[in-house]
């Protein structure tokens, strides 16, 4: 029993006096004697599911790729905009240039700065030559053309242009192209040979 009550004293008095430490602690910081740090959260602080990602404009413009047509790029680009960054414009100039839009397209690029602008075409590139490998010249044209526009010397970019304006019967630009094309591609493949043949061909 003598243990017992000895026990029993010792933790009251320990209760005791972490109340008195409590109020000297509170009265202190009311009267200013004693400063309390403010908590500092740090953004890497929080844990994952609280922090916001910036999007990624290549994994948005697979999500709106479908969309890339005539009919439906303007208003999907409404209600799903490209993020708001320059790989963002360079994305978005190359869906409107899969769609046919290209007025928009080349708006989007000229938002970039300029020594950024040839890097969005050959984005506009990647996104186009699939169809103009495939054979639709005509379909691939325009686009190509973009390209062009921001990166002169884009050597596969001024094929397709002037392979495009051959199959329409536009000799001029047909010449244009496809011999800028030669000046900047000196390999003997398949390409050369076919851009000599469209040239010769023009002459007749």
């Amino acid at each position: 029993m003598r243990v017992r009550a000895e026990s029993l004293l010792i933790m009251a008095m320990a209760f005791f006096a972490f109340i008195g430490w409590m109020a000297v602690y509170f009265l202190g910081a009311e009267s200013g004697s004693i400063t309390v740090d403010p908590v500092v959260v740090h953004p890497g602080d929080l844990p994952r599911s609280q922090t916001v990602e910036p999007a990624h404009a290549s994994a948005w413009f697979q999500g709106v790729r479908p969309y890339c047509n005539p009919v439906d790029v303007e208003t999907r680009l409404r209600w799903q905009p490209a993020p708001d960054s320059d790989q963002g414009r360079m994305y978005e100039a190359a869906c409107y240039a899969l769609a046919g839009k290209i007025d928009l397209a080349r708006q989007s690029i000229l938002q970039l700065p300029t020594d950024l602008r040839h890097r969005a075409a050959g984005v506009v590139f990647d996104v186009g030559h699939p169809a103009a490998d495939a054979g639709d010249e005509l379909a691939a044209g325009p686009l190509m053309e973009l390209v062009v526009e921001f990166w002169p010397d884009h050597y596969m970019a001024l094929y397709h242009a002037g392979a495009a304006a051959f199959e329409m019967g536009d000799r001029k630009r047909a010449h244009g192209y496809l011999t800028r094309f030669l000046e900047h591609y000196s390999v003997e493949d398949g390409w050369r040979s076919n851009a000599v043949s469209m040239l010769e061909r023009l002459k007749s």
